[in-house]
């Protein structure tokens, strides 16, 4: 797996994926990946070379960007996506995904699409990005890991509105999401005994029942059960105590009970450089922690951190598998 490419979507043309794509190559020259996608739709002047088999990658020139071309349906307005070019957002994942499951890529990363184009534009039926990976990979569960330097962070209930936390924090769903989280943390980061910090749902993990009853009655059986398998785990504790420098010295993942409990410290902490990470996957996939952006798409004020990030772990992960 080392020495194969990483395989990179589009994402929506005209987002700021075309720019960071090409950023990131500048700053990667070393680094094995190529583009699938419509070269037409890369910022003017981006030097590339086709590619006709992702195997051919690494003998592409360092200066140029290499890529599998997709051809899409219409042309790349920065700023304003068009529903014709959803189909072809759409295929740009298929196809990186068919690549990885043949073994012909090493990784797979994502630039960012955006669902409501894919749905107007080519009635595109799941709920996200990680959904449509999940189905393509023929999965039930996965779990989104957000991480960065000094922080890794897993939301057992992600997209929903606070208010439906309480019922979707079922004990089922908090054991899978803590079994998956260790299997890749062994897997794919080569900790052989990951150590996970899990949090409460109420303030003060519910003080003693006084905050809530989630703490005790869900989440810390759970918990020692999972102990009882011979798994590091600690908590509930209370989120906001979990953070600080001191105490992320004392586990490698922490596991939060919602999606603000656990994006708020990763953004914090790193705003540009953080990576999206899809755990339960048959094959590594990572994703800058951003979206589309079309506000400055175009502008050449792109930052491409978090998709250099995403590249660099992406490789790092399948060193790993081997």
């Amino acid at each position: 797996m080392t020495g194969l490419p990483i395989a990179l979507t589009c994402g929506d043309p005209a987002g700021i994926g075309p720019e960071i794509t090409a950023k990131a190559r500048a700053a990667l020259p070393d680094l094995p990946f190529f583009w699938i996608g419509d070269p037409a739709h890369l910022p003017r002047g981006t030097a590339i070379r086709e590619i006709g088999s992702p195997s051919e990658a690494s003998r592409v020139p360092s200066s140029h960007l290499p890529v599998l071309p997709l051809p899409f349906a219409a042309p790349a307005t920065p700023g304003r996506p068009a529903a014709e070019n959803a189909q072809g957002v759409i295929d740009s994942i298929a196809r990186a995904v068919a690549l990885v499951q043949a073994g012909e890529a090493a990784a797979l990363c994502t630039n960012p699409i955006h669902k409501k184009v894919l749905r107007d534009g080519a009635g595109f039926a799941h709920p996200g990005h990680t959904e449509f990976l999940a189905a393509l990979a023929g999965v039930e569960r996965v779990v989104m890991m957000l991480t960065c330097d000094m922080l890794k962070v897993v939301p057992v209930t992600i997209h929903i509105a606070l208010s439906e936390v309480p019922a979707a924090l079922t004990p089922d769903l908090l054991r899978d999401t803590l079994r998956l989280t260790h299997d890749a943390m062994r897997c794919d980061f080569a900790l052989p005994t990951p150590r996970l910090a899990v949090s409460g749902l109420n303030p003060h993990a519910g003080e003693g029942g006084a905050m809530g009853h989630e703490d005790a009655t869900i989440i810390a059986p759970v918990l020692e059960d999972l102990r009882a398998e011979g798994m590091r785990i600690s908590g509930p504790h209370a989120a906001d105590t979990m953070f600080h420098a001191g105490a992320r010295a004392h586990y490698d993942v922490a596991v939060a009970m919602y999606h603000d409990q656990a994006l708020i410290p990763i953004k914090t902490l790193d705003f540009a450089g953080g990576v999206n990470v899809t755990l339960g996957l048959p094959f590594i996939r990572t994703s800058p922690d951003h979206g589309t952006a079309f506000d400055i798409a175009g502008t050449g004020r792109a930052d491409p951190s978090s998709l250099i990030a995403a590249l660099r772990l992406a490789r790092t992960m399948a060193r790993a598998r081997t």
